[in-house]
């Protein structure tokens, strides 16, 4: 049993609501953090933290690279992928341990390459006339292991790049739409929606027209009271 669970860790480290449930019980916290540019490229940022004991400076999951910068950065270097930041610390105020991962992508379905999102199913697909359809699959959690702690969280948070048409969010935020899960809410699974109308690639700002407008006005003002003097 032990050997079969390294083996699909090894298969994806990241993927610790199917395997890390082995390991952690349910306990760690996840935040993905994505805004997208126009043409389906864009930033994520992903944080999690779990309860541990980090008064030796090291946690128990250490062996696991879970919170070995080097292990991080080697699981997400794609040709698809520019790493911008990944930090790894622990709080011994409050007894946890964090790791963050920023970077920016070329575009959302790529990140289908990348071996800690292999089962995370992006797509941005063509909807109706000029819009465009999103979705994620957000992955079972351990709640078959017992563990059905209500403080633990899994939080996605997506800005888009148009005019939001419909979506299956939790919260809204301004111009955030945010996915919040605890474990038991999860259950077999969730899958992000949304359909948006993007803003056009080189689309002239209206203010642009208004000020020509005005210009050409002015100028021919002038040029009508020039004349009349003569």
């Amino acid at each position: 049993m032990i050997q079969q669970t390294r083996s699909r860790f090894i298969f994806s480290k990241f993927l610790f609501f199917g395997v890390m449930a082995l390991w952690l019980a349910g306990c760690i916290n996840y935040e993905q953090e994505v805004s997208f540019n126009p043409d389906g490229s864009g930033d994520m940022k992903i944080h999690y933290w779990i309860k541990a004991d980090t008064s030796g400076g090291n946690t128990f999951y250490d062996p696991l690279g879970i919170f070995n910068a080097d292990s991080l950065r080697s699981d997400f270097t794609s040709p698809n992928i520019k790493i911008e930041n990944i930090t790894v610390s622990n709080d011994t105020v409050d007894s946890t341990s964090h790791a963050t991962i920023e970077f920016s992508f070329t575009h959302i379905d790529s990140l289908n390459n990348v071996k800690p999102f292999a089962e995370y199913h992006f797509s941005m697909q063509d909807g109706a006339a000029g819009q465009k359809i999103y979705s994620q699959f957000i992955l079972p959690i351990a709640t078959g292991f017992g563990s059905n702690d209500s403080t633990v969280q899994v939080t996605y948070i997506y800005t888009f790049p148009g005019e939001i048409v419909t979506h299956n969010a939790t919260q809204v935020e301004k111009k955030k739409l945010i996915w919040k899960y605890s474990l038991a809410e999860i259950g077999k699974g969730k899958t992000i929606s949304v359909s948006f109308r993007p803003y056009k690639l080189k689309e002239t700002p209206y203010w642009i027209f208004f000020l020509a407008g005005l210009v050409l006005a002015v100028v021919v003002f002038f040029l009508f009271r020039k004349k009349r003097s003569w």
